[in-house]
């Protein structure tokens, strides 16, 4: 059995360097530095960030990588090193609500929420799949406002992080009309390496804990099933609008506040609302899976990771049937990793697409990736990307 490729994160050293060439070739001249900031996994806790739940992402040894000089005006010069043609000039003074539009929003509008009152130029070299659930886009904001607070000397302790990280919300909220939560940004910032972060939504407080995967003999297998990914969708923020009027019509302030055991209380006072069996599938996902992310917590913090599986699978479970955010190709990956040996699997990010994780024996990656791959051939569907996820550093200065 063949072991499918795997896409391998390349080296930042490396990677810096080719960033500032692309700069250098773009603009003539070098760059004043080059950041970059990482993409990232949710091992459990998915869409809950905006409805004050509990989150436990790592960050990825993949990188977006941003080569940036300031400019002494107002005038914003991006190039994308990956589409040729995609470049964008503007002023800051032009920067709101819708506008600019397309990649060049999640650039421009960081700058734009930190209140910055000059310009740049700059190449964005990305190493971060996109659309693939990994978080790309919090990946590039967050490379550029790591890369514009090192240069204004703002604060990048990790309060200053939780700032920028703030700025980058509010950056894709409003700029870029993506009408996500804070986890992406958090671990894009705030993460370290060999460890995971539990980010408590509702302070933005974060507590780092250990995700030793080689020291338990395991491996966080990621799949990119290559199906088209979107947090502009409509079906995103039906969802949030969905725990939005639920929680008012409890009368609390977000779902974390339905503790897992009154939650047959809360579903019972939905049945008279319109839309009701939805509105108590959206409850029961985030309740639950605030509770399972808690739990999942404890296991690590007393490396337990092994027994972090079965957490994993309920999860799935929920997403795919109670939050209906699953896919088909997401659900292929979870179904046949577990039967070729996963000790759990979900999907990991948004839905409607992108990635799933498998939980599996260090030895056994080979085996469930071919699996995987043999089964998405049988479905005449693309190809799957395969990926190893390895805690790693948050956002950074790389030259």
């Amino acid at each position: 059995m063949s072991t499918p490729p795997f896409f391998e994160a390349p080296a930042r050293a490396e990677a810096a360097e080719a960033a500032a060439d692309a700069y250098r070739d773009a603009f003539g001249e070098t760059p004043e530095g080059v950041w970059s900031a990482p993409g990232r996994v949710n091992l459990i806790g998915e869409h809950v960030d905006y409805t004050g739940g509990l989150c436990l992402p790592l960050a990825l040894p993949h990188r977006t990588f941003v080569a940036l000089s300031p400019r002494h005006d107002d005038v914003v010069r991006v190039r994308s090193a990956q589409e040729a043609g995609a470049d964008w000039e503007g002023s800051l003074a032009g920067v709101g609500p819708g506008s600019p539009d397309g990649w060049a929003a999640y650039v421009a509008g960081v700058p734009w929420a930190m209140g910055s009152g000059h310009g740049f130029d700059a190449v964005v070299d990305g190493h971060v799949p996109l659309g693939s659930g990994l978080s790309s886009s919090a990946a590039l904001e967050c490379a550029v406002a790591i890369a514009l607070a090192d240069l204004d000397d703002l604060p990048t302790d990790d309060a200053g992080r939780a700032e920028l990280a703030g700025a980058c919300v509010q950056a894709e909220n409003v700029v870029a009309g993506a009408n996500t939560g804070g986890m992406d940004q958090a671990a894009s910032l705030r993460c370290r390496e060999g460890q995971a972060i539990l980010l408590d939504t509702r302070d933005d407080s974060v507590t780092h804990l250990p995700l030793d995967l080689a020291g338990a003999g395991l491996a966080l297998l990621v799949v990119d099933t290559r199906a088209a990914h979107s947090h502009s969708g409509g079906e995103y923020g039906a969802r949030r609008a969905d725990v939005e009027r639920a929680a008012r019509v409890l009368g609390v302030p977000d779902l974390r506040a339905v503790a897992a055991d009154g939650l047959e209380d809360a579903l019972a006072r939905l049945a008279g609302e319109e839309g009701a069996q939805v509105l108590q599938r959206r409850v029961r996902h985030a309740v639950t899976e605030i509770d399972r992310v808690a739990r999942t917590a404890q296991l690590l913090r007393a490396g337990r990771v092994r027994e972090i599986g079965a957490l994993m699978d309920a999860s799935h479970e929920s997403l795919r049937h109670d939050y209906e955010v699953s896919a088909r190709e997401l659900d292929l990956v979870v179904d046949t990793a577990r039967a070729a040996g996963a000790l759990g699997a979900r999907m990991t990010g948004g839905g409607f697409g992108g990635s799933a994780i498998a939980l599996v024996e260090r030895d056994a990656v080979p085996e469930v990736a071919a699996a995987v791959r043999d089964a998405f051939a049988r479905e005449e569907l693309r190809a799957p990307q395969f990926l190893a996820a390895l805690p790693s550093e948050g956002a950074g200065r790389d030259a």
